[in-house]
């Protein structure tokens, strides 16, 4: 069927985070809402058939992954990237960030290291700190509108530090984000392989958040980390999830892949006392992995388009606003810094002049200064009016700079 995206949908008082919250987060209602990964656009019509059939049968107690579930899963990695798994790799969690929770409790002790490649989605430090680990950053660089891994202060991230007793290395994971958000870097195969020989030269295990992964642009694949060689397989914790993908990240359910038997014994043991999907979770994954391709592809190509609009509009319009190279994810990189304003005053200067709701760069770590990430999975009419909005503020800010001086 054809998918209309066009469409205006008027999600307030629906407890939506996005449209809700406005006020509480940007302190006005005046605001196009595009900060949280949500799209705008209503999910795959078999997904919503599929919840709707179950909601119908009055029986909502606990509930376990179905065999449908699991065999849909492992179709979906063979036709997706020619991956065999086998079904007793998957282990089910309540979304990616829980995941990654469960995974640090299984393979660090408090006062280790994981590393990060700042700027980086944001709730990776929190999610750090609390397992009672250190982060070790690997700051990713910046060329023109394109970024890089820097592999030589990879390879320093495992070098004990001064005044350190011991000479053995405390990093005991890679935090891997790929596609990474908020960058939008597609990693390629070459830089894949770099980083995985330095995690397994270093005895690290690489947690690989590949949540955006089926949300890729024309002319780049996305490869899972553990398809690279069967060494990497089993140094591996692959976290995905349809949340993204089709618009599902209220219904928490993730399916993370583990080929080493041990160490899924380790994430299984350390999951004690965390909350799995629920069952409308597991319905709506099935569904989207089965039956989700006919909108999901559709949906691609709306948002190539999209990607397309806002580049073009920027560079033609506002010339202080550089956009990063978009080859993944629905999330715009914007390179504020040549407006010259410190974090807090670009803030106000989005929120209050612009009036949009975006994501501050400086949340995302290192490098996030001076940026800021929007959510282009939205109506056209939607992504037009508030680069309007960006563009009058921007011409706005010259126009007073011009006074003044």
């Amino acid at each position: 069927m054809k998918y209309d995206f066009d469409k205006v949908y008027e999600r307030s008082n629906t407890n939506s985070a996005k449209w809700d919250m406005t006020s509480e987060l940007f302190g006005c209602e005046d605001i196009i809402s595009m900060w949280v990964a949500d799209m705008d656009f209503p999910t795959a019509r078999q997904i919503v058939d599929a919840l709707k059939e179950r909601a119908s049968y009055p029986f909502y107690g606990y509930t376990v992954p179905g065999k449908g579930l699991v065999q849909a899963i492992v179709e979906r990695m063979q036709r997706k990237y020619n991956w065999e798994i086998q079904p007793e790799w998957i282990v089910f969690t309540a979304g990616v960030i829980p995941a990654i929770s469960i995974a640090l409790k299984a393979i660090t002790h408090p006062g280790d290291e994981v590393v990060i490649q700042e700027p980086v989605y944001h709730p990776f430090f929190s999610i750090i700190k609390s397992s009672g680990c250190h982060i070790a950053s690997n700051q990713l660089r910046l060329t023109g509108n394109h970024y890089d891994m820097d592999f030589d202060n990879l390879e320093a991230c495992f070098k004990p530090k001064l005044g350190m007793q011991s000479k053995a290395s405390r990093v005991k994971a890679i935090l891997l984000c790929n596609p990474h958000n908020p960058i939008g870097r597609v990693w390629g195969k070459q830089e894949l392989m770099r980083l995985g020989n330095i995690a397994i030269s270093h005895g690290a295990t690489v947690i690989s958040d590949e949540i955006h992964g089926e949300l890729v642009y024309k002319s780049h694949q996305h490869i899972p980390f553990a398809t690279l060689s069967e060494e990497f397989e089993q140094n591996s914790i692959v976290c995905m999830a349809p949340s993204k993908t089709f618009s599902l990240a209220g219904l928490h359910a993730s399916s993370i892949i583990i080929p080493n038997e041990k160490l899924r014994k380790s994430v299984q043991e350390a999951s004690s006392g965390y909350s799995s999907p629920n069952l409308f979770g597991y319905t709506a994954m099935e569904a989207a992995y089965r039956y989700g391709d006919e909108w999901l592809e559709q949906v691609l190509n709306y948002l190539e388009d999209n990607r397309g609009f806002a580049f073009e509009y920027l560079s033609k319009n506002v010339e202080r606003i550089t956009p990063i190279e978009l080859q993944g994810t629905y999330l715009l990189w914007l390179d504020c810094r040549k407006l010259g304003l410190d974090d807090m005053t670009l803030r106000d200067f989005i929120r209050n002049r612009a009036g949009l709701g975006l994501n501050d760069g400086f949340l995302f770590g290192k490098g996030g200064s001076g940026f800021q990430r929007m959510n282009i999975a939205c109506p056209r009419s939607v992504l037009e009016s508030a680069l309007k909005r960006l563009k009058e503020a921007v011409d706005s800010l010259q126009i007073n700079v011009q006074r003044i001086s």
